[in-house]
């Protein structure tokens, strides 16, 4: 299976001009899978609220979402991206699963980071699998990182690789990625966006390095920091199916669930 990512540097508020970039590039390329950055059509540094809810879609009703199905129509592709959602009154920072048949499932972003609770409504999705030619995908975004209680909810539903559209500011979660990967035996995609947003009320700077992780931590690709880098890798699904880390121990089956009860409760 051949997935990768495309990061890029997308202009602040210009939807239009990114998704050509994005529909450009991807044109290009022979992929299974492909993940993009988080919120890649419209910029990250909000000014407020309203700013973001004049900048959303509803994925029901979205030039960006039909442009891109055609596009996986075209390739016989997916795309994993990241999404301003607007449904109704609510806004939501999403990642939008794609595919030639359309969208497959819109998850949202459950860990707000910086100043995204000032701007969307907490994510209210579970993480959950879809099967994508032969392998079962989920989604996380940027933040969620985080929290391993992201990843090991979507290994214990059978994923075998985490999309993972990001925009990076800290220095920790490439490396924290691979701990990921090693915990649950995954492949994960993570695509970050470089540049910063420069607005009125500051700057933003994120730092690149996207990167794709095999089961056991394995660092296949990582990407530059300040550079644009449409980047895909042959890779074996099959191979996140086997938990095993000795020939005794088995990552998921040696769990203790009635052990975590404090992970549940609010303490």
């Amino acid at each position: 299976m051949r997935v990768g990512y495309f990061q890029f540097r997308p202009l602040f508020g210009k939807v239009s001009q990114n998704l050509l970039t994005v529909t450009s590039a991807l044109r290009k390329v022979e992929a299974d899978l492909i993940v993009l950055p988080e919120l890649p059509f419209t910029g990250y540094w909000f000014r407020d609220r309203a700013e973001v809810m004049a900048l959303a879609e509803d994925p029901d009703d979205s030039p960006v979402i039909d442009c891109l199905h055609a596009l996986c129509r075209e390739k016989r592709m997916y795309i994993a991206t990241g999404f301003t959602e607007k449904r109704r009154d609510k806004c939501f920072n999403s990642a939008v699963l794609i595919g030639p048949e359309g969208v497959l499932h819109v998850y949202r972003k459950m860990h707000a980071f910086l100043h995204e609770r000032e701007w969307f409504d907490p994510g209210d999705t579970a993480p959950r699998t879809f099967l994508v030619k032969g392998a079962r995908v989920g989604m996380m975004v940027c933040y969620d990182w985080a929290f391993p209680e992201v990843a090991r909810m979507l290994a214990l539903r059978g994923a075998d690789i985490l999309c993972h559209p990001s925009n990076l500011v800290l220095a920790h979660c490439q490396g924290a990625m691979l701990t990921r990967c090693l915990e649950n035996r995954v492949f994960a995609v993570t695509a970050n966006r470089f540049g910063a947003d420069k607005r009125p009320h500051g700057e933003l700077k994120f730092t690149g390095k996207s990167q794709i992780v095999a089961p056991g931590g394995v660092l296949l690709h990582r990407g530059p920091p300040q550079r644009q880098e449409l980047y895909v890798a042959e890779i074996n699904p099959a191979e996140a199916r086997d938990k095993h880390v000795t020939k005794t121990n088995d990552l998921l089956a040696d769990r203790r669930p009635e052990m975590y009860v404090d992970l549940v409760d609010r303490i």
